[in-house]
């Protein structure tokens, strides 16, 4: 009886207990019903939309920065003063007409005397108060050895080459003859090509602006000198020849290279410095000033295979300055269709306005003695100039100090906001802030795999590995959509795990009903992965500012306009402190100056890597078929997981990510689709396969008896060639041969035919190695007669782990003396080339290792010969190689640079054990 009493003693107070609970709840109730999440309303359509606005405001960016091109004005509409680009346009005709024009051909000399001619027309029409000199300069020989580039340990010889010199300046100013303006090209072509691009182009805009120039001399400062020279395409030995023997070349105080990596469209710089007198000056008197610090960075970085007279000019002559070049239709360069009618209009207009008005003032400022780059400038690098383009109407240039101390700046900044957040955010910000790059990291690798694994379905459906080739935009369905879906995939993964933990953490908070708490979650989670986009790229700032890299700029660019607009809109003027959807203006206002600066560069660099795949190999067989394009597919998924993740941190909270996945997949599924079909071939006419035919008399052993003669068909573009040579039905079988060793690379992939090869060579062609005296003392030293016979043009590489050093004499000159030498996978090359009287007859002197290999186990097992030697005959085709020739698919171009062989080449070795 004593429990009822007890129980009603209780029973009070646990009423009391419900009925405070019961306020507490009716208290939340009430301050949830003031609270209003607003939720994300995105619909599919409107993300599309989205995404189609940036791409097409990305390709109209692209388009009217490097697709808009001045009208070409007449003489008449130019006037004696200015620039005409259909006067220019008949130098390039006359030029072109004579065909490929290479060092030692008569064509060479036809097109020099063109030239002469033309500069001494404009002598004749010179301004009365002008002083015009033309010089036909000779050089006898000569040799260089470059420290970087492609042509980077090598010995270059030259002899026998004509250059046309042309200096301008004042008559009764005799003074400004002290420093003067270099204006280089060359007038020498590859054997594969006539050169309207490279550099025909080039050497017709220096025609008609010496002859605007000689019109306003009479008021300059300094000289101007019109540099056209022979023997770039041959290891730029024009440049060093002049550079270092003509008289006038001690004045000159900066040096202007106009070059061509294509053909037509608009001239951009694409190296500039190290003083920046020339791209400041440039970018503040240009009409339409294009030009980028990114190709000056991949350039000097060497990913960019090439090398240009401007290297020669500031790295013998250590002048600063300028280089220009060409790029539109990368893929015909040094093919058969660097030909006049690829040529844009308004081409030749844009440089040659742009080129007038800076020498002009140039050519009038007392700074020029100022602008020769020192040692201290090349090798510190502090007092360069960061420079690009806006649209191709404006340059904005600063030094690199500026440059370091701004970005140093924002750095700051941004590690104090963010370190301020995450104090104030506690441990929970932490976590969060870990979280959300996690997703930037998943997303990173989604979008490779993605677009990786696009690459190895191509050899599936497509006989080429590059099918984009002649139809570019295909890259936007075979790779950028597979990684846009990858991207989006891999951050949603991590959107989730982020939301599951921020769930964990509001589930310990009971002050807010679960229906709010959970649009609160997923706010907070798109909230966290926006602000880890611009993470990434400060990551990268970081980075490019500690190397001091030029093109950190853009890493700039994407990161301060969307932090401000995120802070503008979504923290500033956010007037509860629950979190909100992310505006569709946050985003428009962080992506309007990004896209407007790098939108053009980033397609440009996407062009630009197609039109290499084309001459992407260089040892034929030597690399797998897929690597272009995977370094395509990677570059393109790398710009979009860097420019597309705001946009995506906006997909997740939508109705918008089964709209993204499909449209993606129907885009990637239309594209496989038209590459399966043959619609788009690989290669076309106008977008050739650069290949090689070689008529090789091969002496070394490597097949057959001595001298075996075989005609050998390779690419530089990847893929295989079973096909064409079956329809060819000339013998051909293809196949990972031992390789062939062309001294300046080896092909092991090709296709050989051994019939009929007999005719069209003679045995008193092939050149010789001869031991003329070998003397074993304190040092083994040994003395090497070469003949090359009739040829002008070799290559000879010395084994240098038998060989430490060397010296070569024409006649009774010493060319290269024995002053220690750099060697490259074990062989130093010396690579020769000149005019029809270039010397033939060589004297090479050997210095051996004291601890060389002769004899050991390492080299019977390698059998690497002491010497290896290859001379072509330029011009000279045999009649097997003709009939090859003429059945070349017409998508099929031969190929030509300064290390590639001719039509007919020889091959011959002399053995460690001579």
């Amino acid at each position: 009886m004593r429990k009822r009493p007890q129980a009603s003693s209780i029973s009070p107070d646990t009423s009391a207990e419900k009925s405070s609970d019961a306020s507490k709840i009716d208290e939340n109730a009430k301050l949830n019903q003031g609270i209003q999440i607003k939720t994300a309303r995105r619909s599919g359509f409107t993300l599309l939309t989205l995404l189609g606005v940036i791409v097409y405001a990305s390709w109209v960016v692209y388009q009217y920065q490097y697709g808009s091109l001045p009208l070409p004005l007449t003489a008449e509409q130019a006037g004696k003063r200015g620039f005409s680009e259909v006067e220019a346009m008949k130098h390039v005709r006359e030029l072109t007409k004579l065909g490929p024009h290479t060092i030692g051909s008569d064509a060479i000399e036809l097109a020099l005397q063109y030239v002469l001619a033309a500069t001494e027309n404009i002598k004749k029409t010179a301004h009365w108060e002008v002083d015009v000199e033309v010089d036909f300069f000779h050089v006898n020989t000569g040799a260089t050895r470059l420290g970087s580039g492609m042509f980077k340990d090598k010995t270059i010889i030259y002899s026998d080459l004509n250059h046309i010199v042309l200096r301008i300046l004042p008559k009764y100013a005799p003074e400004a003859g002290e420093n003067a303006i270099l204006v280089s090209s060359h007038i020498d072509t590859v054997f594969s090509t006539e050169g309207a691009g490279d550099c025909s182009s080039c050497v017709a805009v220096m025609l008609e602006l010496a002859r605007g120039i000689s019109q306003w001399a009479h008021g300059f400062k300094n000289a101007v000198i019109f540099l056209f020279n022979t023997g770039e395409e041959e290891g730029l030995s024009g440049a060093h020849s002049f550079i270092t023997q003509h008289p006038w070349s001690s004045t000159i105080r900066m040096a202007i290279d106009l070059e061509a990596m294509g053909i037509g469209g608009k001239s951009s710089i694409f190296q500039a410095g190290p003083h920046p007198l020339a791209i400041e000056t440039f970018a503040s008197v240009a009409k339409y000033p294009s030009g980028n610090i990114i190709a000056q960075d991949l350039f000097s970085s060497g990913v960019i295979k090439s090398s240009t007279d401007f290297q020669v000019y500031r790295e013998v002559a250590g002048l600063s300055g300028l280089d220009f070049a060409y790029t539109d239709y990368g893929a015909v360069y040094h093919t058969k269709n660097d030909k006049l009618e690829l040529l844009k209009p308004g081409s030749l207009q844009h440089l040659g306005e742009n080129m007038l008005a800076f020498l002009l003032q140039m050519a009038a400022s007392s700074q020029l003695s100022k602008a020769n780059a020192t040692v201290d400038d090349i090798q510190s690098n502090h007092d360069t100039a960061v420079y690009y383009d806006i649209l191709g109407q404006y340059m904005v240039t600063y030094r690199q100090r500026f440059a370091n101390m701004l970005q140093s700046s924002v750095i700051i900044q941004s590690l104090m906001i963010w370190t301020a957040s995450l104090l104030m955010g506690g441990y929970t910000a932490a976590v969060s802030l870990a979280l959300s790059c996690l997703s930037i990291i998943l997303m990173w690798i989604f979008s490779l795999s993605f677009s990786a694994l696009a690459v190895f379905i191509l050899p599936l459906i497509s006989s080429s590995p590059l099918p984009y080739l002649s139809f570019p935009w295909l890259v936007v369905g075979l790779f950028a959509a597979p990684a846009f879906l990858g991207a989006l995939t891999g951050q949603h993964l991590g959107h989730l795990v982020l939301q599951r933990y921020l769930s964990n953490v509001y589930a310990k908070r009971k002050q807010l009903s679960p229906v709010i708490q959970a649009d609160m979650i997923k706010l907070e989670t798109e909230r966290w992965l926006f602000k880890a986009g611009s993470l990434q790229w400060l990551v990268l700032l970081i980075i490019g500012t500690y190397y001091k890299i030029g093109s950190s700029y853009l890493a700039l660019v994407w990161l301060v306009p969307p932090a401000f607009a995120y802070g503008l809109l979504e923290a500033t003027l956010t007037p509860g402190r629950l979190p909100k959807p992310l505006k569709l203006a946050t985003l428009w206002m962080g992506l309007a100056i990004p896209i407007l600066v790098s939108a053009g560069p980033f397609i440009r660099l996407t062009t630009s890597m197609i039109g290499l795949s084309v001459r992407f190999v260089r040892h034929p067989g030597g690399s797998p078929e897929w690597l272009p394009t995977v370094a395509l597919s990677v570059f393109i998924a790398g710009v979009i997981c860097l420019t597309l993740v705001y946009l995506l941190s906006y997909i997740h909270l939508s109705g918008a990510k089964t709209s993204f996945v499909l449209a993606t997949c129907i885009l990637f599924a239309l594209s496989l689709a038209v590459v399966f079909s043959g619609v788009t071939p690989p290669f076309t006419e106008e977008t050739a396969r650069a290949v090689n035919v070689v008529h090789v008399v091969d002496t070394t052993g490597r097949f057959r008896e001595k001298p075996s003669s075989y005609i050998s068909l390779f690419s530089v573009t990847p893929g295989m060639l079973a096909k064409e040579v079956e329809e060819m039905k000339e013998g051909f079988v293809c196949s990972r041969h031992k390789a062939i060793d062309y001294v300046t690379f080896s092909v092991r992939y090709g296709c050989l035919t051994f019939d009929e090869t007999e005719e069209g060579w003679d045995e008193s062609d092939i050149p010789t190695l001869e031991v003329v005296k070998d003397t074993n003392g304190d040092k083994r030293v040994t003395r090497v007669a070469i003949d090359t016979k009739r040829s002008i043009r070799w290559f000879l590489s010395i084994n240098t782990e038998e060989i430490e050093d060397f010296s070569f004499k024409v006649g009774s000159e010493e060319l290269v003396p024995a002053d220690g030498k750099h060697s490259v996978d074990g062989w130093h090359t010396i690579q020769a080339s000149g005019g029809k009287n270039a010397p033939t007859k060589f004297e090479l002197t050997l210095f051996w290792l004291q601890n060389s290999t002769l004899g050991s186990h390492k080299m019977l097992q390698s059998e690497r010969p002491l010497l290896n030697l290859r001379t072509d005959l330029p011009g000279v085709v045999t009649p097997k190689a003709e009939a090859v020739l003429q059945k070349l698919p017409p998508w099929f171009s031969l190929f030509g640079k300064s290390t590639s062989p001719h039509t007919l080449s020889f091959l011959t070795s002399l053995p460690v054990k001579f």
